[in-house]
């Protein structure tokens, strides 16, 4: 059966074709965001050794595995996540928020274990140390592998557990082998999809193969990259918040570096025409962002005195003839928001159509016979739905942490620093850049009109309660 047609059954009114012209090239003109000081973001690369810790995100140690640029970062934002807890629930402070921080840690570990999983979905080709090649023999150099029977069989297999990774040493300690229980539990659970595991301790009921972590990931050189804190020079007084605004950074920087390679796998996906893969890969990106938000809030729990103390001893302040923080000046921030905004252009690719030159309502009414197409998940158009709600996902997920991070810098720093923030953006306008984002018009006006005019096809085609209730009685 042939596709009906939307047009004699919803059609679009010449001022609506005006708008929806309006609203996209609207859309389409949005400026990019942009770092405002070079200097200030030279200096933030430097405080978080951003230098030293691209170089070990780039460095392959499989060349035939295609997606290691990807999942390297993320596993590696999780070894970091597990030095955090160590220097939380190691903080001598009596007012320091060890609890809650550790419940917002282990918290933050289950996601990011769960966004690990989802990457390693379907990968075939990390390095892996198979169980069975020992034949339960316990290599001499290894002595944090296990020897172990899988349940109804009689053979013995060697699990290798990394012996470079803090999870482990956690386990072994009184005051956090409760929450490193739990974190490998939910390794446990979450690797069930991927055919390895991670090789942290984790039960591995099933007897897969597991990954060479410490080869990956490097803990070693990975936890040299600690941060530098310098004494006050009058009272020699070392600030404790200095190592959790570091860490909580280098975990934020490790999670864009894999969405900036997730943007790049998702872009050639949608080259392809793997419109189901893509739909995946853009979920995922949906839930970095709002994991991004979350690594971002553990700064609420920052003690507020020693952080302003921070903020005075690291000149956090912001730039001559400008009301701006240097805190939070992140490149590759900016790379990954502008990046996705840019998927915008991606919707003419998917549909099959191209921008109407003068404006018309070209890409929103082949979204419309899309959306309403009866075999909208079948053959060539089996993904492409999926897909694109993807895309309006990620709108949302990513104006949702730009307003969490503008509340955060008011809960953080105060509302003086919030109200003319321009830490991050250079405006394009007089306007505050973050106030002129959540102004500005949707990044997909096309699938906003198409989604409207549908509701209002179907406001007109369905019956109301007087037409049901004579039908019911003829």
């Amino acid at each position: 059966m042939a596709t009906p047609k939307l047009s004699p059954v919803s059609p679009v009114r010449p001022e609506d074709k005006q708008r929806a012209s309006s609203s996209s090239s609207s859309g389409a003109a949005a400026a990019p965001l942009r770092g405002q000081d070079d200097t200030a973001v030279e200096e933030y690369d430097q405080y978080l050794r951003l230098p030293e810790l691209a170089r070990l995100w780039k460095d392959r140690c499989c060349p035939e595995w295609a997606d290691e640029g990807l999942v390297k970062p993320a596993l590696q934002a999780l070894e970091i996540t597990f030095r955090f807890i160590s220097v939380a629930l190691s903080d001598p402070r009596g007012y320091a928020s060890r609890r809650e921080l550790a419940r917002r840690l282990e918290a933050l570990a289950a996601r990011e274990v769960e966004l690990v999983a989802a990457l390693c979905e379907g990968e075939q080709c990390p390095p892996l140390a198979e169980l069975s090649a020992s034949k339960g023999v316990l290599p001499r150099e290894r002595s944090a592998s296990e020897v172990w029977k899988i349940p109804g069989s009689a053979a013995a297999v060697v699990c290798q557990v990394s012996e470079a990774s803090l999870l482990p040493r956690l386990a072994a300690w009184d005051k956090s082998e409760t929450v490193a229980a739990r974190i490998k539990y939910a390794i446990e659970s979450q690797m069930q999809g991927c055919v390895f595991t991670l090789g942290l301790g984790e039960p591995n009921l099933a007897g897969k193969p597991v990954l060479e972590y410490d080869r990956v990931v490097r803990p070693h050189e990975l936890h040299a990259l600690k941060a530098k804190i310098a004494p006050e020079p009058k009272t020699g007084y070392r600030n404790k918040e200095n190592e959790a605004l570091f860490t909580i950074h280098q975990i934020l920087e490790s999670w864009l570096c894999a969405a900036s390679q997730l943007l790049t796998r998702l872009n050639n996906r949608i080259e392809a025409r793997n419109w189901e893969a893509a739909a995946s890969d853009c979920w995922i990106l949906e839930r970095v962002w709002k994991l991004l938000a979350d690594v971002e809030d553990l700064h609420l729990l920052m003690d507020p005195d020693d952080f302003l103390r921070l903020k005075s001893q690291l000149a956090i302040r912001a730039a001559p003839g400008s009301d701006a923080s240097s805190c939070f000046r992140s490149r590759a921030l900016l790379h990954v928001a502008n990046a996705t905004r840019d998927l915008k252009k991606r919707v003419p690719c998917v549909l099959g159509v191209e921008v109407d030159p003068n404006g018309g309502p070209r890409v929103q009414e082949a979204a419309m016979r899309l959306f309403h197409s009866r075999r909208r998940g079948e053959g060539e158009e089996a993904g492409k739905v999926e897909l694109l709600q993807a895309f309006q996902a990620v709108e949302a997920a990513v104006r949702r942490f730009f307003f969490a991070y503008r509340q955060l810098v008011a809960a953080v720093m105060g509302t003086a620093e919030s109200s003319t923030n321009r830490a991050l953006f250079s405006p394009a306008e007089e306007m505050d850049p973050l106030a002129q984002m959540f102004l500005e018009p949707p990044y997909f006006p096309s699938l906003d009109a198409a989604k409207t005019f549908l509701a209002d096809y179907w406001v007109r085609r369905m019956p109301g309660d007087g037409d049901s209730a004579s039908s019911r009685r003829s």
